[in-house]
C-alpha cells in the first residue's frame, strides 16, 4: 500500500477499520534513533555557532535549538498527538465551518495513530478553490478568528497550520492535519497577546513597544523611534493599505542607519506562537492579497468582550495617572523653593561625570595604531620612491593597502546584525506590478 502523505518522521496510509475509512499515520522505523543523533549534533556544534553570533543574537539561537528538541520529541508521540487533537476537536465541536478529524483511540499507540479519514482540496489550490465557488475572504477570516480562539481564548493550539496541514471540503469548511506540532499558551502570555492586538488596533505604537518589551521579543534599548516608525509601517502593511515605496525605502535606510544590536528576540514561551502567526500570515494573504488581518482580531477581541475591558482600563489607567499629579503638583512647589533657596545662597553645584566606554576607546586606539602604520607605510614608500629601485617601493604600499582597508572599515563596521524590515503585502505588490510589466 502506497502512502497518501510522508514526512521525515512518518508516514500516512488509509486503510478501513470496523466498514469506515480511516487513516493510519505509522512512524518511520529507527527514526528515534536518527533524530537523537541529529540533536546531539547540533548541541555540539552550538557553542561553535554562537561565537560568531553576537550576544543580541545568541539568547534567541539557543532558544529555537531548545524548541526544536522539545518539538521533534513531541512530534514523535503519536498518544501526546492523539490527546492534543481530541482537546481542540472538543474546542471546535460546536463551530460551523471548522472540521478535525476524531481519533481511534482503541487502534492508536506511541508508534501509531489512526483516525477518521477526511478529504479536500488544498487551501492554496486557488483555481480549485474559485472553481468549487469558496469566498477566499471568508475563508481567511474563518482562519484567522480560529486561530486567535486557539490561542486567546482556548490555550491550546495547532501549530503547524502550513497549506499542506489544511484542506477545503466542498461547503467551504476547513479541515485541520497533523497535530504532531501543537502547543500551550499561558493565560499570561494570553493577556500579553491581548494588549498587543489592542495597541495595534489603536495604531498606539508606545503602547505597541512597551508591549513587546514586556514579552520579551524587544530590548528594552531598541531605539523607540525608529521602531515605532517600522511599527506604523508594518501596520499600514498588515491592513492592506498602499504604502509609497520611498517610504518603505526611507525607514528600511533609517533602520540600516541607527540600529547596530538586532532588537528583537525570540522568548521560549512564544516560538511557536511566532512562527503560527507568520504561517497564518502567509496563507491568508495567499488566499487574500487585500485581507485585513487588524479588523478580523479587532472584531473577534470585540465579540469575546476584550475590547470594552480593555476600554475600561485605560480609564482606570488615566485615573490613576491624574491622580498621581495632582499629588505631585501639590509636593513640588515647596521643593522648588527650596531650590531656588539653595541656588541663591550658592549651594547648589553641578557634577558632570564622564562614562568609561571601554568598547570606544579599544575603537579609538586601534584606529590610531592603523593611522600611524598607514602613514609610516606611505612615507616609507616616498622616500624608497626618491631614493631607491621601484620595485622596493612595491613592499611598503603592499602593507599599505590593507592596513587602509582595515582603517576604512573601522569607521564603516558597527557591532551587531543589521535588521532590516520586511513589509510582506507591500512586496507581493511589488511582485505582482513587475509580473505585469
Amino acid at each position: 500500500t502506497e502512502p497518501i502523505s510522508g514526512a521525515s518522521l512518518g508516514q500516512v496510509y488509509v486503510a478501513t477499520y470496523e466498514g469506515r475509512r480511516v487513516a493510519v499515520k505509522v512512524r518511520r522505523p529507527g527514526v528515534e534513533r536518527l533524530v537523537e543523533t541529529d540533536l546531539r549534533v547540533i548541541r555540539w556544534s552550538l557553542p561553535l555557532v554562537m561565537r560568531f553570533v553576537d550576544e543580541s543574537r545568541s539568547f534567541s539561537l539557543e532558544t529555537l535549538a531548545d524548541e526544536f528538541e522539545t518539538t521533534i520529541r513531541e512530534e514523535m508521540d503519536y498518544e501526546r498527538e492523539r490527546r492534543m487533537l481530541e482537546e481542540i476537536g472538543e474546542n471546535f465541536a460546536d463551530t460551523d465551518r471548522i472540521r478535525i478529524p476524531s481519533s481511534v483511540p482503541e487502534v492508536s499507540t506511541r508508534l501509531v495513530l489512526t483516525m477518521e479519514y477526511v478529504g479536500g482540496t488544498k487551501i492554496s489550490n486557488l483555481a480549485d478553490l474559485d472553481a468549487m465557488g469558496v469566498d477566499r475572504t471568508a475563508l481567511a477570516t474563518t482562519l484567522q478568528r480560529v486561530y486567535l480562539q486557539m490561542i486567546v481564548e482556548d490555550g491550546v493550539f495547532h501549530a503547524d497550520p502550513h497549506p499542506g496541514n489544511l484542506a477545503v471540503e466542498d461547503d467551504g469548511t476547513i479541515v485541520f492535519y497533523d497535530f504532531g506540532m501543537s502547543g500551550r499558551v499561558d493565560p499570561y502570555v494570553q493577556g500579553q497577546i491581548v494588549d498587543f492586538y489592542m495597541a495595534v488596533a489603536r495604531r498606539d505604537t508606545d503602547a505597541i513597544l512597551d508591549t513587546l518589551v514586556e514579552m520579551g521579543t524587544l530590548s528594552p534599548e531598541a531605539d523607540r523611534e525608529v521602531m515605532a516608525n517600522v511599527m506604523e509601517l508594518a501596520i499600514a502593511d498588515a491592513r492592506g493599505e498602499e504604502i509609497e515605496q520611498y517610504r518603505v525605502q526611507q525607514i528600511i535606510q533609517q533602520v540600516e542607519d541607527t540600529i547596530y544590536e538586532f532588537p528583537l528576540r525570540l522568548p521560549p514561551n512564544l516560538a511557536l506562537v511566532l512562527r503560527v502567526a507568520t504561517v497564518v500570515e502567509g496563507v491568508c494573504v495567499t488566499l487574500d492579497p487585500d485581507f485585513d488581518f487588524i479588523a478580523v482580531a479587532t472584531d473577534f477581541l470585540r465579540d469575546q468582550g476584550y475590547v470594552e475591558e480593555t476600554a475600561r482600563e485605560v480609564i482606570q489607567a488615566r485615573s490613576a495617572e491624574f491622580r498621581d499629579l495632582g499629588e505631585s503638583l501639590v509636593r513640588v512647589p515647596p521643593k522648588l523653593e527650596q531650590t531656588l533657596d539653595s541656588v541663591q545662597r550658592g549651594d547648589v553645584t553641578v557634577q558632570f561625570e564622564l562614562d568609561d566606554d571601554e568598547a570606544a576607546l579599544d575603537r579609538l586606539a586601534k584606529r590610531l595604531i592603523l593611522g600611524g602604520l598607514l602613514s609610516a607605510t606611505v612615507m616609507a614608500s616616498a622616500v624608497l620612491y626618491a631614493f631607491s629601485t621601484p620595485v622596493a617601493t612595491l613592499v611598503p604600499l603592499v602593507v599599505a593597502v590593507p592596513v587602509a582597508v582595515l582603517l576604512w572599515r573601522s569607521f564603516r563596521s558597527r557591532r551587531g546584525i543589521r535588521a532590516r524590515p520586511q513589509f510582506t503585502r507591500q512586496q507581493m505588490r511589488q511582485r505582482r506590478e513587475e509580473d505585469r510589466e
